[in-house]
């Protein structure tokens, strides 16, 4: 059945209204691009480039701005940022990281800065996007740093080859401490309320839970099927997890730290998707990585990198209730709301 509705939305976008007229910011890995869907109409508004291969995106607290972070690939690295205005659906600038290379997880900090890891330096850096410039340069000394969260003035980095999680003052701009979370810690994301700092260790399996200020963890559940992101409904009560290989979407009962359902994304492979960054890794999997919650909890869009599409589910039942189409690739996502 899912199969049958995703060749149905391949020329047009299946509209779903949403409260506000939200907008979806996609990044396509394999396109260059950033597609910002009207989420009231369900069409993409605009389409616009990015550097190469972009990973992630962030979007203001007021909606004005994002960031993309332009990751690259294997052949070519990226190091650089495209800075869009969403309210006039354009590119400001580009700006450049120097030595800096692989930029991926980024969030904003303010009005104006952001904070952005890179791979390549080992590095989390602060940007003022308004100025271009490089304002703290912070080494995590960790392999692979990936992801970052931020609460209370600390940033939290999870550093997929070192299976830890980078814990950084950011006001004083200096490394507080690595903790030790799991093999392929990837995903990373505050509960909100901001006590528990939950990370996704894709290659054991696990999520971790680390307390923001003592720096310990404090549980941890059993998540099968390579857990790669992690995203709460606003209230706190449930967490979203994306599996890529197993190609499911698990909900998380947050308070009593237990699984509670899983749901299997059945989306045919895109033609070119062995030639991708997991090519074959996991089989007929469409690979859910990005994941986004909607204001109200109700919600939540799950990118599938190999199958092109972006899945709306309900976030009690897990069922897919919409789809929507970007571009090739679909990867990092983030709601601007006007």
């Amino acid at each position: 059945m899912l199969r049958a509705i995703a060749f149905a939305v391949v020329a047009t976008m299946i509209a779903f209204p949403v409260a506000g007229s939200d907008l979806l910011l996609v990044a396509n890995k394999s396109g260059h691009t950033v597609d910002l869907i009207d989420l009231a109409g369900g069409r993409s508004m605009a389409t616009l480039p990015t550097g190469h291969a972009p990973h992630e995106i962030a979007v203001s607290t007021d909606g004005e701005l994002a960031v993309v972070a332009n990751y690259g690939d294997r052949e070519k690295p990226g190091s650089t940022l495209t800075l869009i205005d969403v309210a006039k659906r354009k590119v400001l600038k580009t700006i450049t990281l120097g030595r800096h290379t692989r930029p991926h997880g980024v969030m904003f900090v303010d009005a104006k800065r952001v904070a952005v890891t890179t791979e390549g330096s080992r590095h989390l850096l602060v940007v003022n996007v308004r100025s271009g410039k490089i304002e703290k340069e912070i080494a995590t000394d960790q392999d692979v740093s990936h992801m970052v969260a931020l609460t209370a003035g600390r940033a939290f980095v999870a550093n997929i080859g070192s299976g830890s999680m980078t814990a950084i003052d950011l006001q004083r701009g200096r490394k507080l401490a690595d903790v030790a979370t799991g093999g392929g810690a990837e995903g990373i994301a505050v509960r909100p309320g901001g006590k528990e700092v939950w990370v996704t260790n894709r290659a054991a399996d696990t999520v971790s839970i680390v307390d923001p200020q003592t720096l310990e963890i404090v549980a941890s559940i059993a998540v099968a099927g390579f857990p790669i992101r992690v995203a709460f409904t606003p209230d706190g009560r449930n967490a979203i997890v994306s599996s890529a290989r197993s190609g499911e979407v698990v909900l998380i009962d947050a308070g009593r730290r237990e699984e509670v359902r899983r749901r299997k994304l059945d989306f045919s492979r895109a033609p070119d998707a062995a030639r991708r960054l997991f090519g074959d890794q996991f089989g007929a999997s469409p690979v859910p990585i990005g994941l986004v919650v909607s204001r109200d909890g109700k919600r939540a869009w799950v990118a599938a990198t190999q199958s092109d599409v972006v899945a709306v589910i309900d976030t009690t039942t897990l069922d897919v209730v919409d789809l929507v189409r970007a571009g090739r690739e679909p990867d990092g996502m983030a709601l601007a709301v006007r």
